[in-house]
């Protein structure tokens, strides 16, 4: 269920760039690619390039949709379980304060964030 992620090509200790690392596991390319893509959104909008204004407008601009995470257990509904009712696809759930990429039943993230509220999440329509 987890996998290690962690493309960046400096660090390999604890940063905190999971915007970078989810976005770059979503549309599979490489760190810096991904670090672009959202510098460039966050200088457009007048924002940093971590909110999550921007990373939606990037997620969106690449064929991702938004949903919101039901709210019938706000408190005990995971990342985990997400993912098991999730199996296949490719899913960017933000918890409010980390991003993560999951696909096909895998948690892409350079931690084993398993255990993370979601608050919502971006899915792409299969075509």
């Amino acid at each position: 269920m987890y996998k290690h992620y962690n493309p960046n090509p400096i660090r390999t200790d604890p940063v905190g760039d999971c915007t970078v690392r989810a976005l770059s596991a979503a549309l599979d390319t490489d760190w810096e690619t991904a670090h672009v893509l959202l510098d460039y959104a966050s200088y457009m909008m007048g924002d940093i390039s971590n909110s999550n204004a921007v990373m939606a407008a990037v997620l969106r601009q690449h064929g991702f949709y938004r949903e919101a995470i039901p709210n019938t257990c706000p408190d005990c509904y995971s990342v985990r379980e997400f993912v098991e009712e999730h199996p296949n696809g490719v899913f960017v759930l933000g918890t409010g304060t980390h991003f993560v990429t999951i696909k096909d039943g895998e948690i892409y993230d350079s931690w084993n964030s398993s255990d993370e509220i979601p608050q919502f999440y971006f899915y792409r329509k299969e075509e």
